[in-house]
This record gives structure tokens, C-alpha cells and sequence, in this order.
């Protein structure tokens, strides 16, 4: 099981899994908050949350407070871990690859990234959008996560080149955030 982490605990935990409520079931991520705030630390955090997922949602307990269901949260989540391999769906103009490389270093130092931030001509604001079951995701993810420990990614085609270290901590941030959506 995952470490439980309550609102007011002075005590830092693994990760941050607080609830907070967004007031809508099927909010558009550009204008509503994630059900709960999570800041995964590492790789093995995120396998928690996958497993806490897949209990939730063997048990019948899991919601989403977002617009896709939990499936294709997390199959979404492992799309970008292998994009970083199988190279990404998409070619950055120019001008956003130089700004992308002056915001390197205060992206990877946010704990999620932020809600709403759509890339123009993808389906539904992103790629990777596959809907799926969740057990066909977090089997998806897995593997990514499995793949990830052992090779090397490529350069980011925003960011550019990245360490082992800032390749987890983006995929960390992104993962944060799209299970942010999932409430176990």
C-alpha cells in the first residue's frame, strides 16, 4: 500500500497525495485543479500509484475528477516515457525549442506541472490519448517505467538534452499531474 499523507501532517512523506476537491466530475483540466495534489519523488512512488490505481479500481473505488478515465491516463503517461525512446509525435518550431531550453531549469523544479497547457493540431490537446482499460495501462506504464531504468533517452525535442536525473523528474512532474486526476 501506499503511505497515506494527511492535509495537515508537518511530517513530509514520500509524495503528497492530499484530496482537494475541484467541485465537478468532468472538469476541463485548462480551468480546474486535480482532485489531489501529488508530487511523486521517484520512480518507485509512481509504481505505487500505479498499484494503488489498479486496487482502486479492482475494488470499485476509483474516480476521476478529469476528462479521461483512468486508462487512458495512465497509458497517456507511458506514451511520453517512450516518446523519449521512439521519438515524439511532433516537431517544435524554432522558436519554441530556445525558449523550452531557458525554461528547463524551472520546469524540472516545480513538484507537477500545470494543468491546461494543450499542444495546437493534437487530438485533444496532446498525444498519447489512447483510450484503454486500466489494467492494459498500468501494464503500458509499467513497461515504460522498466525500459526507462535500464536505456537512455534521446534529446527532448523542446528541452534538449537531459540527465538521467531531469528525465525523471519530468516524467515525475508529468505523471503528478495526470494522476492528480484519479482519485484511489
Amino acid at each position: 500500500m501506499r503511505p497515506a499523507c494527511a492535509a495537515t501532517s508537518t511530517t513530509p512523506a514520500r509524495y503528497d497525495s492530499r484530496m482537494t476537491s475541484t467541485g465537478s466530475e468532468n472538469a476541463d483540466s485548462k480551468n480546474h485543479a486535480p482532485c489531489r495534489e501529488l508530487s511523486l519523488r521517484t520512480l518507485d512512488d509512481l509504481e505505487r500509484e500505479i498499484a494503488a490505481v489498479e486496487a482502486a479500481d479492482r475494488a470499485g473505488t476509483l474516480q476521476t475528477c478529469g476528462n479521461w478515465s483512468a486508462g487512458k491516463v495512465l497509458g497517456h503517461i507511458a506514451a511520453w516515457i517512450d516518446y523519449a525512446f521512439d521519438g515524439y509525435p511532433m516537431n517544435p518550431p524554432w522558436f519554441v525549442r530556445i525558449i523550452g531550453r531557458t525554461m528547463k531549469g524551472p520546469m524540472l523544479k516545480q513538484p507537477r506541472m500545470k494543468p491546461g497547457f494543450r499542444i495546437r493540431g493534437a487530438p485533444e490537446g496532446t498525444y498519447g490519448v489512447t483510450e484503454m482499460s486500466v489494467p492494459e495501462g498500468a501494464k503500458r506504464l509499467r513497461n515504460a517505467i522498466a525500459r526507462f531504468k535500464i536505456e537512455q533517452p534521446g534529446p527532448n525535442p523542446i528541452f534538449g538534452p537531459l540527465t538521467k536525473d531531469q528525465w525523471t523528474r519530468m516524467h515525475l512532474n508529468h505523471a503528478s499531474l495526470h494522476l492528480g486526476f484519479l482519485r484511489v
